[in-house]
């Protein structure tokens, strides 16, 4: 194995480092950004494709002491069966968003230092080994999200942003403050020395409430209902290319963290003891699964149905963390597992996709799609391919992972979880074919236009567009079909190539990864012997 487990630190130092390179090169270059974030995306994938070779063809983790110093007083990270699914997809979805920002925006320096800043704090929650480490990553992802989130256009952003700023403080201290009663209980940081010290612990009542901290602190970073309220505001008033990054990645790695605790820190047999613990997370995902798809049902705007949708999309997985710990169930893990992935993989392209309707469109509303597969028919159907596997139609990748879920509890006898998937897989079909229905059997009848090419800049306040660029032609009522705000009258397409081909990457992989659902599984096999047996 010689050095790959230098690869480690190196995955989350890079970013962390080179975030600086784009404000130091803009004193002198402009737009420097975007090739030092490419650049430095496209060798973490690299980085994480070499080490998750190594995991998995060697079916055992690879660690490393910083330091040298042992675990027990000093810091490790981590990279096994689990964590590495995440990286990949963290690597793989910075990478891929690239593609739409080259044109699409942002494009300031200052964009892309809080964009590697975020990726080098995802991959630090993907690979750190010990809990108060994980706050220290939490935080920088989350300070870099306010910041991205603040990015865009107007008021509403500040606005929202600082919503999330004083949502995520709180989450973050109710979570540090679980650390600091099991460590004041256990005297130990480290994840697996916890595992060892947390069941022979003699201030039980101190592990409990600590328990029960770090659950509402995850309930807030994976917006969990009611606890959701700024992610629908982030989504909707961050810059159109700042969106899929966070939809995809922000809350999946925090769903990755809480699931991490479950099964390595606290342990499954030791929650399934401990009184209630089974119950509230159980409650908190099936309630959220419901609220999330009946208010995606209702909305008009296209990117707060898609939040919605996440609201509902991560209460399944905490459902199936539930699960879990009642039934001591690998099925149910394995399929939070791959939700995370599918998850992040769908929001990423369905997000990246509304935002090309957008630039291309005009059109942000649900009855501004009218008409879309006509004029855009490669858009629209990747959109409508990861419209159909997040419902969970085979051969998606959303099938794969809610078909897991579902067994476990069917398996476990939970049958109102199983009840609540299927219902939420119907209610999300409603919000899908509403969507469908517009692109696909809708014309494009004369619209207003208050979201067309143009009338919002795409660069945080500083639009980059042709000065020739013209209006389309306007009706006396100030309205131009949908046809129309395709064309723009622009001497220049918005939308290029690469941002059309990273949308149609993501719709093959989600159905690619559905066939591929049970190598995922085997993949998963080693942690998960280690886990549960």
């Amino acid at each position: 194995m010689s050095n790959v487990d230098l690869l480690l630190p190196l995955l989350i130092a890079t970013p962390i480092l080179a975030a600086t390179l784009p404000i130091a090169l803009g004193l002198r270059f402009d737009r420097t950004g975007w090739p030092v974030a490419g650049l430095t995306t496209l060798g973490l994938f690299a980085g994480a494709a070499v080490l998750a070779s190594e995991v998995y063809a060697g079916n055992e983790a690879v660690t490393h002491e910083l330091g040298g110093y042992p675990r027990e007083y000093g810091i490790e990270l981590v990279a096994d069966e689990f964590s590495m699914l995440i990286v990949l997809l963290v690597t793989a979805v910075a990478t891929g968003v690239l593609a739409y920002t080259r044109r699409g925006g942002p494009r300031g320096n200052t964009f892309y230092t809080a964009y590697l800043l975020l990726v080098g704090g995802l991959l630090g929650i993907s690979l750190t080994g010990d809990v108060f480490n994980l706050f220290v990553f939490l935080e920088i992802t989350s300070l870099a999200t306010y910041a991205l989130v603040a990015s865009g256009d107007g008021p509403e952003s500040a606005v929202a942003a600082l919503k999330y700023l004083i949502l995520g403080t709180v989450a973050a201290s109710m979570y540090l403050i679980g650390v600091a009663f099991v460590f004041m209980a256990t005297g130990t940081l480290n994840m697996v020395e916890l595992a060892e010290a947390i069941p022979g612990a003699e201030a039980q009542t101190l592990i409990h409430a600590g328990f029960a901290f770090m659950v509402v602190g995850f309930a807030v970073k994976v917006a969990q209902w009611p606890l959701h309220t700024w992610q629908p505001s982030a989504y909707r008033q961050a810059p159109d290319g700042v969106t899929p990054l966070i939809a995809a990645l922000v809350s999946t790695a925090s769903a990755y963290a809480f699931g991490r605790l479950i099964v390595t820190v606290f342990e499954v047999e030791y929650l399934a003891t401990m009184p209630n613990a089974a119950a509230v997370v159980l409650m908190i995902g099936c309630v959220s699964v419901l609220a999330g798809t009946v208010l995606a049902v209702i909305q008009t705007e296209v990117k707060r149905m898609l939040a919605y949708s996440s609201v509902s999309q991560f209460g399944l997985v905490v459902a199936a963390y539930g699960v879990v710990i009642a039934g001591n169930s690998e099925t149910a893990f394995v399929g939070a597992a791959i939700h995370l992935v599918g998850h992040g993989l769908l929001k990423a392209g369905l997000f990246l996709g509304a935002a090309l309707v957008a630039a291309s469109y005009g059109a942000r509303t649900v009855d501004e799609y009218a008409g879309l597969a006509t004029e855009r028919p490669v858009i629209a159907g990747s959109i409508a391919v990861l419209l159909f596997a997040l419902v969970g139609v085979p051969p998606g990748i959303g099938f794969v992972s809610k078909w897991y879920i579902a067994l476990g509890a069917v398996e476990s006898q939970l049958w109102p979880v199983a009840a609540v998937i299927f219902l939420s897989t119907m209610l999300t079909l409603a919000y899908a074919a509403r969507l469908l229905e517009k692109m696909y059997f809708t014309p494009p009848a004369a619209v207003d236009r208050p979201h067309a090419p143009g009338a919002v800049a795409t660069d945080g306040g500083d639009a980059d567009r042709d000065d020739s660029a013209a209006d389309p032609d306007l009706d006396g009522n100030g309205t131009a079909t949908a046809a129309d705000a395709i064309r723009g009258g622009e001497t220049r397409d918005p939308v290029s190539t690469g941002m059309v081909a990273i949308v149609v990457v993501a719709a093959l992989a989600a159905v690619a990864l559905g066939f591929a659902g049970g190598t995922l599984a085997d993949l998963l096999s080693p942690f998960l012997t280690e886990v549960f047996n």
